[in-house]
């Protein structure tokens, strides 16, 4: 039987969105545990094959990120599907539960954002005075808006721009409001149930929204990924 635990939200030909869980990697070296995996596992027994499974990944999720994961059956599609991110035309809409209060209610976040070498994390940098970044750091820019609050903070919902490495992650605790659960950005309130293993551990943000261009039909496609169990503690319906 399949893996029942893959939820498939979104299929038609080669292209398939599914939900991925937080504390799963998105790709891993071989013999490691990931999304990529788990759903070439799965296709493969649904269909009842047994040589390999072609599956295009054309974007990620950080480890502790929940949400909408889009993924090909073939490499045409995932060329296309890969433009699409490259070239900024896929809307992607992001919910986050931070710390403190966000002011204002409405805003854009446009920083100068660097991977740290050989360390899984960024940091910011520094703009140059002729108005690009300094030092590696690439331009990272975000449009948010606060949809309610919890009793840690705010309830944003965020629409990225570009697309840099723990990029909502790093800006919002740059500027005081990490992520709850995010320890690796200074996040010092819990979020979700326990884990022994920390890389498990979720934190609240989550990919809530794909709108793209199918990769062969053209035809507009909007997917939606249902929050996880642990934002009911926030008192944010799961079934949203």
């Amino acid at each position: 039987m399949p893996d029942s635990s893959i939820h498939i939200l979104y299929e038609s030909g080669p292209c398939l969105a599914i939900l991925k869980p937080a504390g799963v990697a998105t790709q891993a070296p071989g013999g490691i545990d990931s999304m990529e995996v788990r759903v070439k596992r799965f296709l493969a027994e649904r269909e009842g094959r047994t040589g390999n499974v072609y599956l295009g990944v054309p974007h990620r999720l950080d480890r502790p990120v929940s949400g909408v994961l889009v993924l090909a059956r073939h490499a045409r599609a995932a060329k296309r599907l890969a433009r699409q991110f490259e070239h900024r035309t896929i809307k992607k809409v992001y919910w986050a539960c931070v710390e403190g209060f966000v002011e204002p209610p409405s805003g854009t976040w446009r920083d100068c954002v660097e991977k740290i070498p050989n360390v899984p994390q960024a940091k910011l940098t520094a703009w140059d005075p002729s108005g690009g970044c300094r030092n590696g750091g690439r331009e990272a820019v975000l449009h948010y808006r606060v949809r309610g609050a919890t009793t840690h903070g705010s309830w944003l919902e965020i629409e990225l721009e570009t697309g840099r490495y723990h990029q909502i992650r790093v800006q919002a605790a740059s500027r005081g409001h990490p992520v709850l659960g995010d320890e690796l950005y200074g996040g010092r309130i819990p979020f979700g149930p326990p884990r022994d293993d920390p890389r498990q551990r979720p934190i609240a943000l989550h990919a809530r929204q794909l709108s793209f261009l199918h990769p062969m039909t053209k035809e507009p496609v909007t997917v939606v990924a249902p929050l996880p169990d642990a934002w009911q503690s926030l008192g944010i319906a799961s079934g949203l």
